[in-house]
């Protein structure tokens, strides 16, 4: 199992671009997008080089390979231009005895945690800030940050997960965190 993990494109072509790129490089054997595809959002600029039907035509030439979750800013509008499924508030993942609860963060978060058992882990984005935490009891939250629009001087990024763990990478491929499962 190979799946590369990003979150939060927000319509960004340029950002978009590069993610492809670590697409083709890494060759995963899917991955999950943890939604805010193509909308930037009214609480943000506008991403590097927005262009919201380029990065649309991006990700559907990958589409047989495409998981994804809603984001706040996905609307049936958006739908309309993906050749993939992207309504769905949530996606479970089963990985070494554990479920990875995968969703954007505007519904399910820390503060709104789904039923998870000891171990467990909550995925999201939506914050646009890398984490890999405890939380609850027993719990693990990891967000890979954002594609387009890092926050809190973090870095363009995205992650991968294998049947050792999560790996945070950089744009550029270079890995700055890892978490063993």
């Amino acid at each position: 199992m190979n799946i590369m993990i990003a979150s939060d494109i927000h319509g960004s072509a340029k950002y978009c671009r590069e993610l492809m790129s670590a697409f083709e490089r890494e060759k995963p054997d899917r991955i999950l997008l943890l939604g805010d595809l193509l909308y930037h959002g009214p609480r943000n600029s506008l991403p590097g080089d927005y262009d919201t039907k380029e990065t649309a035509a991006m990700l559907n030439g990958i589409r047989g390979r495409v998981m994804c979750v809603r984001g706040n800013c996905d609307a049936e509008v958006d739908q309309l231009m993906l050749d993939f499924p992207i309504m769905a508030e949530y996606c479970l993942l089963y990985v070494k005895g554990r479920v990875i609860f995968a969703t954007h963060g505007h519904v399910f978060n820390t503060q709104t945690p789904p039923a998870l058992s000891e171990g467990d882990i909550l995925l999201h984005g939506h914050t646009h800030i890398p984490a890999w935490e405890g939380f609850g009891r027993g719990s693990i939250y990891v967000n890979p940050g954002s594609v387009s629009i890092p926050k809190k001087d973090s870095r363009h990024s995205y992650m991968m997960l294998n049947d050792e763990g999560f790996i945070w990478k950089d744009l550029s491929g270079e890995e700055y965190h890892s978490l063993a499962l």
